[in-house]
């Protein structure tokens, strides 16, 4: 391997940055955006929300299969020069650091809504009114959801849930030998409750003041241990494995074994012990004893979970200068005053760019072919999907009226399969054909398929996605849509699903790439053709945008391509295992981040080759599981206009000099700052009225 010019910052000696330590930078990237004095008050509390949602994921599912490896023996390094045990000590290191960070912006954020009239008290720091008022709550409210579980020699440990507010109490009785242990019992923090209470205001004052639900029972905790003296109260919190483990070849039915391993989950392994600082030695030693937790303790000082926060926004009124202007998303201007959406995309493809641009378009579009008399089939992938989903009573309209309506369930959507479940029942149970893909793939393509019979003969049309069929997070994250009625992207489509649905030999795409087969291969395919025209003097540019670049073949690819002379632009969210700026191997690669109000979620791939430019949306990243272990596909934007509008969303991103982080070649993101006109490509593009205006070159 080529000799490392840039220092490390005590990173392993590697060409290649650890996908685990690189998403732990990513979140801190996340943290930054809370710490952000320029952000309105209200946004940076979501962001320390954030920070603890994302946490607790990457602990439930990487952390917890690295401490797998370490409990089955494993002891080989991965491509990055890690083993097991070494990047889990490494990990445990920087998420402490990283906690105690939180905390303490969790505290500056906390001191500048107090003084805006928003204040966490403490049920001791409550008038008399205010406190008359919260016990009132307590004994009518709360008090009756209690139940308090003692551990002695006849009860058990009761079952802890994950990721779940509990109190630990330390009890003793006046007649006890100090000698003696003290007695001992969990209280859960009940989930259903308001975790925030708000105070009855005091006497001429306009402040809102919140208790915290667990600091509440706290308080009450006597009349629930009655003849007992409570010694010590502290909350702590557990967090389990909640990666499932299917046998999908075994499994007869696969629903039934994702219910059964969701069960199972209740009762993973311990990954990560929470506890308030400062809790009783003797708790501390009966948590540790119960769920043999030795290793990665944080001890918090402050509230548990500040996922609370996120709901913090929505409860208070007259606080808009604290958060964003509300964005209104476009209905597309091509769509506008259409009444047949068919009949527009008879004429021309269109492109949507959410959250600035309406979901509300693709929710039309499915329900104008539910209700269409002409419409023969609707196929469509379904991997997330919101609460009250329209689209699942279009598909449902459209299968009871007798159309042929097949839907690609992934049950295995993490953290969404109970959701998953509900659905594809309610669709079975409207008629349409439910397919839950193929044994030990994930269906991550985001893809639909309408048929429609008209004067000329069969027409398709198509939308492809870079995120989910969800209309509540096209709000919150960027995504892009495709509408076509390109004949060879339409039969690319249908064989797609013919591939999914049934038995068919594997497609010659004409258009699509698909994974598992062919993706990578066509990826690495053009990747070579940019470093042949480099080398002939042609133009040879690569710009992808995705959320994460880990898979080591992918990477050493581009390394082959930066060394032939290509230059690569790299728009990477979230985790990016390739390590920019090395001499002689990847000196013509920049790698940069954008975190942002939205979440950058679009996957586009720009290639310039030679001049004859190609554009592809994408719902892959450039990881392992992605190109390997799931359905994925890419598909051309062969409208010309399209691309120069696709083109211009990159732009955008590269010359973002506010949120975007550059990522050095020693594994750490430092700030773009440069002496260019302040651009913010979300807000830049929230301006931009229409996305069909010619680019300037790259």
């Amino acid at each position: 391997m080529a000799e490392m010019a840039a220092p490390r910052d005590k990173e392993a000696s590697s060409n290649y940055i650890n996908r685990d330590l690189s998403w732990l930078e990513f979140n801190l990237r996340v943290l930054e955006e809370a710490q952000d004095t320029e952000m309105p008050l209200l946004e940076r509390a979501k962001f320390l929300s954030i920070v603890s949602s994302n946490l607790d994921e990457y602990m439930s599912v990487r952390v917890a299969g690295i401490k797998d490896q370490i409990k089955a023996g494993y002891i080989k390094k991965d491509f990055t020069g890690y083993t097991p045990a070494g990047l889990f000590k490494r990990i445990t290191k920087r998420a402490s650091k990283m906690v105690n960070e939180q905390y303490k912006s969790y505290r500056d954020v906390s001191r500048q809504l107090a003084k805006e009239g928003i204040l966490f008290t403490d049920y001791e720091d409550l008038n008399m009114s205010q406190r008359k008022a919260m016990d009132i709550y307590f004994h009518e409210i709360v008090f009756p959801v209690l139940t308090p579980m003692a551990v002695d020699q006849s009860r058990p440990f009761p079952l802890v849930h994950t990721q779940a507010v509990y109190l630990a109490v330390v009890l003793s009785k006046e007649t006890d030998d100090p000698e003696e242990e003290p007695y001992f019992a969990i209280v859960q923090v009940p989930s259903n409750l308001a975790r925030m209470i708000e105070v009855p205001a005091r006497s001429n004052s306009k402040k809102h003041e919140f208790v915290l639900l667990e600091n509440l029972i706290e308080h009450h905790i006597q009349t629930l241990f009655s003849g007992y003296t409570p010694q010590a109260v502290h909350g702590f919190r557990l967090t389990r494995n909640a990666d499932l483990t299917l046998n999908e070849e075994g499994a007869e039915d696969l629903l039934e074994e994702i219910e059964k391993e969701l069960r199972r989950r209740r009762w993973g392994t311990a990954v990560r012990l929470e506890v308030q600082k400062g809790i009783h030695p003797y708790a501390l030693g009966r948590l540790q004893e119960e769920f043999e937790v030795a290793e990665n303790i944080m001890e918090i000082d402050g509230p548990l979970d500040l996922s609370f926060l996120m709901r913090l926004s929505g409860v208070l009124k007259g606080f808009e200068h604290l958060k964003y202007k509300p964005i209104e998303p476009k209905y597309p201007v091509e769509l506008l005053e259409v009444e047949e959406i068919f009949e527009k995309l008879k004429q021309q493809d269109i492109l949507l760019y959410h959250p600035y641009e309406s979901f509300d378009a693709v929710t039309d579009f499915i329900v104008q072919a539910a209700y269409d008399a002409d419409v023969l089939a609707i196929k469509m992938t379904l991997y997330r999907v919101s609460g009250n989903s329209p689209l699942i009573q279009a598909l449902a309209r459209a299968a009871e009226s007798g159309k042929q309506v097949t839907v690609v369930v992934e049950l295995k959507a993490r953290f969404d399969e109970e959701r998953n479940i509900a659905w594809a029942r309610k669709l079975e149970q409207a008629g349409c054909h439910v397919v839950y893909g193929l044994v030990g793939l994930k269906t991550h393509a985001k893809i639909t398929l309408v048929v429609r019979q008209e004067p000329e003969g069969l027409r398709r049309y198509v939308h492809v996605g870079t995120g989910n069929y969800n209309d509540s997070t096209a709000k919150l994250y960027t995504d892009i849509g495709l509408f076509t009625s390109h004949p060879i992207i339409g039969e690319d489509a249908s064989a797609l699903f013919n591939e999914v649905t049934g038995y068919s030999a594997p497609h010659n795409w004409k258009a699509f790439g698909v994974a598992p087969t062919d993706m990578k291969d066509k990826l690495f395919e053009k990747i070579r053709r940019e470093a042949k025209h480099a080398s002939e003097g042609k133009p040879a540019h690569i710009i992808a945008k995705l959320n994460s670049v880990s898979n080591q073949e992918m990477i050493d690819e581009l390394y082959e391509a930066s060394k032939a002379g290509v230059k690569i632009d790299l728009i990477v969210r979230g985790i990016c295992c390739l390590r920019p700026g090395v001499e002689g191997l990847s000196e013509n690669i920049t790698v940069i981040s954008i975190v942002d109000r939205f979440l950058e979620h679009s996957r586009i791939i720009y290639f310039a080759n030679g001049g004859d430019e190609e554009v592809y949306l994408s719902s892959a990243d450039w990881m392992t599981r992605n190109l390997m272990k799931r359905i994925e596909l890419i598909c051309p934007v062969f409208d010309k206009d399209l691309r120069k509008s696709l083109i211009r969303i990159l732009e955008l991103s590269l010359n973002d000099n506010v949120k975007a982080r550059k990522l050095q070649s020693n594994s750490m993101y430092t700030r773009v700052v440069n002496d260019s006109p302040r651009i913010r490509s979300q807000f830049e593009a929230m301006k931009i009225k229409s996305w069909k205006k010619t680019h300037r070159p790259l």
